[in-house]
């Protein structure tokens, strides 16, 4: 959620904003309701005014003209109860639409419809070609099939599709990474967290995935809670209503999540495999710092590399975009995404994610802090993707296949997996 008065000082860049983000909220009638709705709290407060001059002016009455003054009152009373349901509902009105205003990207971010406005920022190792494997890849199902590392199957047979089980090897490999990752964040001094993945649907309102993503969301609706597609909700959330000390800024959070997505609207999207699937385990980093924009650049830039440097530990080609205004959603103010090569796509496929939200999250939340002046401002968020598996383990598997099925462990998974060096096929 943006400031109210920026949208009334700035109508056209607000307008610029919802066309450039492809978003659907009228600026003109969210202007007039909020008109309406300051002219009836005007109103509101006249009258209640004018309702203690009357009560002082019945006390003081004498007795013969109480009677004509107290009807005056009720009628006043009913006035007052007119105005103020209407205010309500001007409240009401103003709020939804409050809660559909894009944050304002950066200026820098790419403007685009979609996905084909993205923009390549670099690549980073080499991809295999067939040449230089000296061999026809297997794609990872056809792998996995000769290595006993998941079974979509029996995944689909316990919970419908785009569900799987990870088995043997596979299980292991998955839990590799992720101890992987979190080890990696754990030296790098950030604060580890376990948090719910069932929440409130007032969390998933204040991180911004409610309500413009609430059909992607699995719902348990007689509890009046969400099952998360991300720590980012939980953690984001965590100091929601709070009001923090500049000393205790930033926070540097990071916490593993299995997520939840129904992945409404990818019907015959991505179906063979493990890429877009219903469940799956995430390592995701936060950070909540000072409103400040060249500090909120800064940690971009760090959340970012964390992802990066997790890539090249793995010894994994991939490439950096910068997603367009069409393609980053509502919240956000600028994206980057990694890209790791996954030669049965002939194509990068997206593995992380990092984005920069300024105040709109922080805003819906309530979350502020003291500046150096005592003043109360509203804090930055910002989050990225450390890992996210079993989706890794496609290229992790397919960049690291050998002629014969088996699959070579890189170097830094090895302390993880007992020390093996291949995932070999069963004689």
């Amino acid at each position: 959620m943006i400031d109210i008065k920026y949208i009334r000082e700035n109508p056209e860049s607000v307008k610029k904003a919802v066309a450039d983000k492809n978003m659907k909220v009228d600026i003109d009638q969210l202007l007039a309701v909020d008109v309406r709705r300051r002219e009836l709290e005007t109103q509101f407060n006249e009258l209640r005014h004018e309702q203690k001059q009357a009560g002082e002016k019945i006390a003081k009455a004498p007795k013969e003209e109480k009677a004509a003054l107290s009807k005056d009152m009720g009628q006043l009373k009913g006035r007052l109860k007119q105005i103020e349901e209407q205010h309500s509902q001007a409240e009401a009105e103003l709020n939804g639409l409050m809660l559909l205003v894009p944050q304002i990207p950066h200026p820098d971010a790419p403007i685009g419809p979609d996905e084909s406005g993205n923009v390549e920022i670099r690549k980073v190792g080499e991809p295999r070609s067939k040449a230089d494997l000296g061999f026809e890849p297997k794609d990872h199902v056809e792998l996995a099939a000769g290595l006993g590392l998941f079974d979509i199957e029996r995944g689909v047979k316990l919970a419908g599709s785009r569900n799987y089980v990870l088995t043997g090897a596979g299980a292991a490999l998955h839990e590799a990474v992720m101890r992987l990752a979190w080890d990696m964040m754990i030296s790098r001094g950030w604060t580890p967290l376990t948090v719910p993945v069932l929440v409130s649907e007032s969390l998933m309102v204040g991180t911004g995935f409610f309500p413009a993503h609430r059909d992607e969301v699995y719902l348990a609706e007689r509890d009046n809670a969400c099952l998360v597609g991300t720590a980012e909700v939980p953690v984001t959330g965590l100091h929601g209503g709070e009001i923090l000390e500049l000393d205790e800024l930033p926070k540097k959070y990071f916490a593993r999540s299995t997520c939840f997505r129904r992945e409404a609207g990818a019907a015959g999207k991505d179906t063979r495999g493990l890429y877009r699937i219903h469940f799956f385990d995430k390592i995701e980093e936060v950070v909540v710092c000072r409103a400040d924009r060249e500090e909120s650049a800064k940690h971009h830039a760090e959340i970012l590399q964390n992802a990066e440097d997790l890539l090249q530990t793995l010894e994994m080609p991939y490439r950096v975009i910068e997603v367009c205004t069409g393609d980053m959603g509502q919240s956000k103010v600028r994206q980057f995404d990694v890209e790791t090569w996954m030669p049965s796509r002939e194509a990068y496929g997206e593995t992380h994610s990092a984005s920069s939200y300024y105040d709109f999250q922080a805003r819906r939340l309530n979350m502020r802090y003291r500046d150096e002046n005592g003043k109360v401002r509203i804090c930055h968020t910002l989050n990225s993707t450390v890992v996210a598996s079993p989706r890794i383990l496609i290229p992790l598997l397919e960049n690291n296949q050998n002629a014969d099925g088996s699959v070579t462990i890189p170097t830094a998974l090895r302390p993880y997996m007992n020390d093996a060096e291949l995932i070999a096929p069963s004689a």
